[in-house]
C-alpha cells in the first residue's frame, strides 16, 4: 500500500490501526464492493453485521465473510471482546484486469476485461471514553434496548387500558338501550 487510505485518516505511521482482513484476487468489481461497503463504515459489528444479512447481492456476502475473518482475528490474536468493536475502515482496491479476447465478425476480436478487486476490512475495538460517549448518546436519545421495550410496554398498557374503558363503557351503555327498547315494545 503506497500511503494510509482515505477512510484510514487517523492512522499513525508504525502504529497498529486494528485487526485486519484482506481477501484477495476476487473475480468481481471493485464498484460492486463499495456501495456496500460504504454501508457498513464506522458501524459496530452487530450492527454491521445486521445490515450485510439484509442486502441480497453477492457482494455483501462476500463483505460478511472477511468482517467474520477479521473479528475472527481480533478476538484470536488481540483477545479483544466482539461485542467492543466496530468496522474502522473497509475498501475495495483494483486488482489488475484480467484481458480476454473473443471472436467477432469478420475476423476481428473484441476485448473482455475481466475485472478483479481486494476487499480490506479493518475492525478496532472502542476506546473506554467512546464507549462512555456512545451509551451516553443512546441513553439520552432514547434508543437504547431498555429505552425502546419500556416504551413499547408503556403504549401495550395505555392501549389495553383504552380498550379496557371502551368496553366497561359499552357494555353499561348496552342494559340502558335493552330497558328503553323493552319499554317502547310495551
Amino acid at each position: 500500500m503506497t500511503g494510509p487510505k482515505l477512510n484510514e485518516a487517523h492512522r499513525i505511521a508504525g502504529e497498529r490501526s486494528g485487526s485486519k482482513a484482506q481477501l484477495r484476487w476476487v473475480r468481481m468489481s471493485a464498484s460492486k464492493f463499495r456501495p456496500v461497503l460504504n454501508q457498513v463504515r464506522g458501524l459496530d459489528v452487530p450492527s454491521a453485521r445486521a445490515v450485510l444479512s439484509l442486502h441480497s447481492v453477492e457482494a455483501a456476502r462476500i463483505v460478511q465473510k472477511v468482517l467474520n475473518s477479521a473479528v475472527a482475528n481480533a478476538t484470536h490474536n488481540d483477545q479483544l471482546d466482539e461485542e467492543a468493536l466496530y468496522v474502522k475502515a473497509c475498501f475495495a482496491d483494483e486488482s489488475p484486469t484480467i484481458k480476454r479476447f473473443r471472436p467477432r465478425a469478420r475476423g476481428r476480436a473484441n476485448t473482455r476485461l475481466r475485472r478483479g478487486a481486494h476487499v480490506t476490512v479493518v475492525v478496532a475495538a472502542y476506546s473506554a471514553e467512546e464507549l462512555k460517549v456512545r451509551e451516553n448518546l443512546a441513553s439520552s436519545s432514547g434508543r437504547g434496548e431498555k429505552a425502546d421495550r419500556r416504551r413499547r410496554v408503556a403504549a401495550s398498557k395505555a392501549r389495553a387500558a383504552a380498550e379496557g374503558s371502551t368496553d366497561a363503557a359499552q357494555s353499561e351503555a348496552q342494559p340502558d338501550s335493552e330497558a328503553t327498547s323493552n319499554e317502547e315494545t310495551k
